[in-house]
């Protein structure tokens, strides 16, 4: 009890010390006006300074005392607790043992294993990588050999020939030669990771499979098919074209269309916007050329009335050819493209055209267009004077009337074509004014310019 009350009576103040907002420099501040006055100019700091180390003897004789006093149980307490702690080392060296004889195992079944099983899966993978890419370059070189072949059935004919010459050409190769090069190219084009194209650049035989085989094959095919284009010609003009040779011409022409259609370029446009920009150039060729000509020879004819007649029939022809184009590519479907699989295909070939060209009917097209470019040579011819100015002007009334039959001559359908529906009644409603406008526009480019 005695000691109990000695500890009691310890003049430290442990509660202030024990504050949590206790502050070293608070509590000297207060120790220091606690025996000096503000106003001191020299300040006693023996008497703070005395009563911390008196607080610090009295603490560390605290601590003595109580060490002193309890040795034992501190000793008895740390003896147990080393003991405890041997006993815990003792066994957790053992389950470490155990635990690194368990993952030298797991390395040796699992770990070491794996590294094994990794080297044969990408074995394995490249194996794979070299099977497809094998398989795309046999499938690259099958279909080259069959485009040889299809484009030999082409070629040993000589392509280009007429078709009433000895030996035909087989014109429907042409469609299939097309649907060759759309099957490489759907291999070629795929160049992504993971895609049937992909690394086939880096292999020599397709390499030299696309220069030397499928390039010129290609040109050759494009080129065909815009020559028969070009000679397009049903024999209007003379009469002498018979059924056979009518139907022979249509399925050249048929068969070149729809190659050009197939093999238009489709890389790097979106479906929506694709047009079949091969086909579209070669039958514009075709109607600039019969223009040209047109209006070249018509030109001449006017500066020399004689030889108006028959360049007028020669015109009519020309117009005739592409009106039966128009039936022929109108009664032609658009091939599905395999290349554009969500292309909002054309329902025919026609429409294309006449989106490009921006008119309802390759016939008025044609009359108007000669029109416009008409009306400047009659003026020069005019401008010029003389016999041919005055012999035109004087025959203006028969001239008027030629022109007049040539444009409705000229936009009936050949007799040995049949037009399709909704067009085969047309030629029937020509003299009573269903060319009217290309009548009026054609006379008008001639008898217009030509004054009083």
């Amino acid at each position: 009890m005695a000691t109990n009350e000695d500890e009691d009576a310890s003049y430290v103040d442990y509660e202030a010390f024990l504050d949590p907002g206790f502050s070293p420099s608070s509590f000297a501040n207060t120790l220091v006006l606690a025996t000096n006055n503000p106003t001191d100019t020299p300040l006693d700091l023996s008497t703070p300074l005395s009563k911390v180390l008196f607080d610090a003897q009295e603490v560390d004789s605290h601590i003595d005392l109580l060490t002193t006093r309890s040795a034992i149980p501190l000793l008895t307490y740390t003896k147990e607790q080393t003991e405890a702690s041997g006993r815990i080392i003792s066994e957790i060296d053992n389950q470490v043992k155990s635990l690194n004889e368990s993952y030298k195992q797991l390395e040796k079944e699992v770990i070491q294993k794996h590294a094994e099983a990794d080297e044969v899966r990408q074995v394995a993978a490249r194996l794979w990588e070299t099977l497809k890419l094998g398989r795309s370059v046999g499938r690259c070189l099958q279909l080259g050999r069959q485009l040889e072949i299809q484009h030999t059935e082409i070629t040993s004919s000589g392509s280009g020939t007429p078709s009433g010459g000895s030996k035909k050409e087989d014109h429907r190769a042409l469609v299939r030669c097309a649907h060759t090069l759309l099957s490489l190219r759907e291999i070629l084009d795929k160049k992504a990771p993971g895609e049937e194209g992909h690394g086939l650049d880096r292999v020599n035989a397709i390499r030299s499979l696309q220069e030397y085989v499928i390039a010129p094959i290609e040109k050759s095919v494009r080129s065909t098919s815009e020559q028969i284009i070009r000679e397009f010609n049903i024999g209007s003009a003379s009469g002498t074209a018979t059924f056979a040779q009518t139907e022979e011409a249509k399925a050249r022409m048929i068969s070149a269309a729809v190659t050009l259609y197939l093999i238009s370029p489709a890389a790097g446009t979106k479906p929506e916007k694709w047009t079949p920009q091969l086909l579209l150039q070669a039958l514009e060729v075709y109607l600039r050329n019969a223009l040209q000509s047109s209006i070249a020879s018509l030109a001449r004819s006017l500066a020399t009335l004689p030889s108006l007649d028959r360049t007028l029939a020669e015109v009519s022809a020309r117009c005739q050819n592409i009106i039966a184009l128009e039936i022929i590519l109108a009664a032609t479907n658009a091939p599905a493209h395999p290349l554009l699989p969500a292309h909002k295909h054309n329902a025919n070939l026609l429409q294309p055209l006449l989106a490009y060209l921006e008119t309802g009917s390759l016939a008025s097209y044609f009359w108007r267009t000669m029109a416009s470019s008409l009306s400047t040579r009659v003026q020069e011819i005019v401008n010029r004077g003389g016999v041919s100015a005055r012999t035109l002007k004087t025959n203006r009334n028969n001239v008027g009337d030629a022109i007049r039959e040539c444009v409705i001559r000229g936009s009936q359908p050949p007799s040995t074509i049949t037009a399709t529906k909704g067009k085969g009644s047309k030629g029937d409603t020509e003299k009573s004014g269903g060319w009217d406008r290309e009548v009026a526009v054609m006379v008008g480019s001639v008898v217009g310019n030509l004054g009083r």
